[in-house]
């Protein structure tokens, strides 16, 4: 049995991938390279706008966008506050201000690429094959292996924390959109077109806001996958909290990666309840 199983001997695929990664980094290096310092020049423009508010006035903004995303109710605004508070208190907001950028910058392009994709597999049977099994591989690939081509490609660095968390994230938003736009039903979109509408505004009038509240609830998960990654991105160069994280559990420092573990449940726990309140004001 075992000689019919050595019939076939052993495939290259490692050679091969590291080929093709190498073959790629060097062939598009021009490509990458500008990419790498235009994104570098965003993620620092947005980091040094946040890291120049005051912490007492994006504490407070926060707690007032949680008081009304909230419907004018205090028990989201009053753990924003204390939990903000208590970040800052332990000297961590810094950090929490790079790891807020790595986030929301992987979470735009994770909504201004998945959004397009997952119309595309809604309206196209062809591009829905393709795109489905692609989808398969990226959410059941370990999140450590984004960072070998992130590396190959951007270097070590905040950049390419954001394309691993941008691989790693975008999954749920194309998803979401596909089964937001396929649930749309279908005498409503008849009624459109028979009123003589376009497939523009049948998409943009009739489909997308109708699907928004599903819409929604992918762009939630994306945004927590991609916090998710803070720590992982930490190992490639990313700062932030999830570097306090890698340094603790490289020194055994238990209380140091504990206060920068709950700095990160915080957060999570603010911008999932944050984005759940959205997404249910888009389905009302």
């Amino acid at each position: 049995m075992d000689n019919l199983l050595n019939f076939i001997p052993e495939l290259p695929v490692a050679e091969f991938t590291e080929y093709v990664t190498d073959k790629t980094a060097d062939t598009f290096s021009f490509l990458f390279d500008p990419i790498k310092a235009s994104s570098q020049t965003l993620i620092d423009l947005m980091t040094s706008t946040l890291t120049a508010i005051p912490a007492v006035i994006l504490i407070a903004l926060v707690a007032l966008l949680a008081f009304f995303a909230s419907g004018k109710k205090f028990g989201l605004s009053i753990f924003s506050v204390v939990g903000l508070w208590f970040i800052y208190n332990q000297g961590l907001w810094e950090d929490l201000m790079f790891t807020l950028t790595l986030v929301l910058f992987s979470s735009l392009l994770s909504v201004l690429i998945g959004v397009p994709f997952g119309i595309l597999m809604a309206k196209n049977k062809l591009a829905n094959s393709i795109i489905n099994p692609v989808l398969d591989f990226m959410q059941t690939m370990p999140a450590f292996v984004y960072l070998i081509p992130a590396v190959a490609f951007f270097g070590i660095g905040m950049v390419p924390g954001v394309l691993a968390s941008l691989i790693f994230a975008i999954p749920p938003t194309v998803r979401f959109t596909n089964l937001g736009i396929r649930q749309v039903s279908t005498e409503l979109v008849e009624a459109a077109e028979s009123f003589g509408s376009t497939g523009a505004q049948r998409l943009f009038k009739v489909e997308l806001p109708l699907a928004k509240s599903t819409i929604m609830a992918g762009i939630n998960q994306t945004v927590m996958l991609s916090l998710s990654m803070v720590v992982i991105a930490s190992m490639i160069g990313a700062p932030g909290l999830g570097r306090n994280v890698l340094s603790a559990l490289q020194r055994a420092k238990i209380g140091t990666g504990f206060v920068s573990g709950l700095a990160l449940v915080v957060l999570a726990i603010i911008i999932d309840r944050l984005t759940q309140k959205f997404s249910k004001k888009s389905a009302a």
